[in-house]
């Protein structure tokens, strides 16, 4: 009985072949997330307004 193998059933061929299908699927969806925020970074490294001009004062408010 040493010398005899014994063949992989059809069922754990289908399992291995969906897992790495899934573990494949998975990773690219990781890689696309990466570029995608790679991407939106890469704008926000556009100078930005002066502060001075983002905190103008508001208009005095009225008193009644």
């Amino acid at each position: 009985m040493a010398g005899s193998k014994r063949k992989t059933t059809m069922a754990k061929l289908n399992r291995e072949r969906k897992l790495l299908e899934k573990r494949a699927a998975k990773q690219a969806k990781k890689e696309a997330r990466k570029r995608a925020a790679a991407e939106e970074g890469a704008p926000a490294t556009e100078p930005l307004e002066p502060a001075s001009e983002a905190t103008e004062p508001l208009e005095p408010a009225s008193e009644a």
